[in-house]
């Protein structure tokens, strides 16, 4: 007896070991300040709630369409035309459970064995292990010498005979970059003759910052708008991560193919969530600009305070709610007897001594980094980050 090969392909996570002792620490009744967040920290609108209660009254709870009800559809649609200028279709919408799904099911749709995909660094430590689920290869392309966003030359340099999409985050997690129109389109201009396609995973496009604007680069030509699966979804937007919502466009005959991947693996999103989602994005309320001037003020806050430290720096995110702190010139310093010499241990001994649960960055093809998350109260980081300077203060 023996496991399927795929299963042995998938890199163990970095960070399991980092909650795992957070997580002891806090049953101990440690004060355990937690920068690891990958979800707003806010609560899920009453609105959008209420929106799921009147749909169980009304009895919502059967099946839908495997991809999603029309209600929903025709809704996303609306958004894709009103924010991103991308006309679909409701058959051109696949509705799945939560952005990840939709981007598994996108690369079940479009990989084959052997098949490469670009993936620039740093990225979602997820991408390639999707990838190599589908029994692809990821190839990582490094963008740390170029501001963490990938460029034209190396972008052409990475295409081969064997390359069959390429994956694009912006707002970006961990990085927080944000392409401009024009670094974009400058991508598109290369990708436009070829015939890879984009996976571009849109989810943070609304929290961004500095009056910048998110593009897609569907919208770049027709020739484009055909080659890309834009994947979206409320769970970043609306503070919806547990309600499990994720969607995407695409040209008619990829759409078709995810959803009938979709309805022989796990059949339609909740109903109950699909009807929370409508509301999310049909009601236009404050919450999301009040969000957002939230995040801003956190953001400024642990950027400005990053920078004074010693041995650390980061540059400024324009979007998402991640900074990502080098601490490389923490290495050979020790604590306790203690070297540092990754940034795995970085967070290891910054949980240990600090009481602060950062993520390593290693995992998401960025070595010397550790990523924390402003997705969490202001008491919280500035307790955290006094913490964060007492600790390198105490390097040798």
């Amino acid at each position: 007896m023996a496991l399927a090969k795929r299963t042995t392909q998938i890199s163990p996570s970095l960070t399991l070991e980092i909650t795992a002792m957070a997580k002891k620490m806090k049953a101990e009744g440690i004060d355990v300040i937690g920068f690891g967040a990958g979800e707003p920290d806010f609560n899920t609108p009453e609105y959008i709630i209420d929106a799921a209660k009147e749909a169980l009254d009304k009895g919502f709870t059967k099946y839908t369409a495997s991809g999603g009800m029309p209600q929903l559809k025709e809704a996303i649609c609306q958004k894709f035309l009103d924010d991103n200028n991308l006309k679909y279709s409701p058959s051109q919408i696949v509705v799945s459970n939560g952005a990840k799904h939709s981007l598994y099911n996108t690369m079940l749709a479009i990989i084959d064995s052997g098949d490469e995909v670009i993936i620039p660094a740093p990225y979602w430590l997820t991408y390639p292990e999707l990838v190599k689920l589908c029994d692809g290869a990821p190839v990582i392309v490094d963008t740390k010498d170029d501001g963490f966003k990938l460029t034209p030359e190396k972008l052409k340099k990475a295409i081969t005979d064997k390359t069959k999409a390429i994956i694009i985050n912006s707002p970006s997690n961990p990085s927080g970059i944000v392409y401009t129109k024009q670094e974009l389109w400058a991508l598109a201009e290369v990708i436009e003759k070829t015939d890879i396609y984009v996976i571009s995973d849109e989810i943070y496009e609304n929290i961004i910052y500095d009056g910048l604007r998110h593009y897609s680069i569907a919208a770049y030509s027709p020739k484009l708008y055909k080659q890309t699966i834009v994947v979206n979804g409320v769970s970043k937007t609306y503070s919806m991560t547990g309600w499990r919502i994720g969607y995407l466009g695409a040209d008619q005959e990829i759409a078709q193919a995810i959803d009938k991947i979709q309805s022989h693996s796990t059949s339609n999103a909740s109903s109950i969530s699909q009807c929370a989602a409508a509301a999310a994005l049909t009601i236009k309320t404050e919450f999301l600009s009040q969000m957002v001037k939230t995040f801003d003020e956190r953001r400024k806050m642990i950027v400005d305070f990053i920078n004074q430290c010693p041995y650390l720096s980061c540059p400024e995110p324009k979007g998402a709610f991640y900074v990502m702190a080098d601490v490389s010139k923490t290495f050979g310093k020790a604590i306790d007897g203690q070297i540092i010499d990754s940034a795995h241990k970085a967070a290891r001994l910054l949980l240990r001594y600090a009481q602060i649960a950062v993520v390593p960055c290693e995992a998401f093809g960025a070595p010397g980094y550790i990523r924390l998350s402003y997705a969490t109260s202001k008491e919280d980081i500035q307790k955290g980050l006094q913490r964060l300077k007492e600790f390198l203060e105490k390097l040798e």
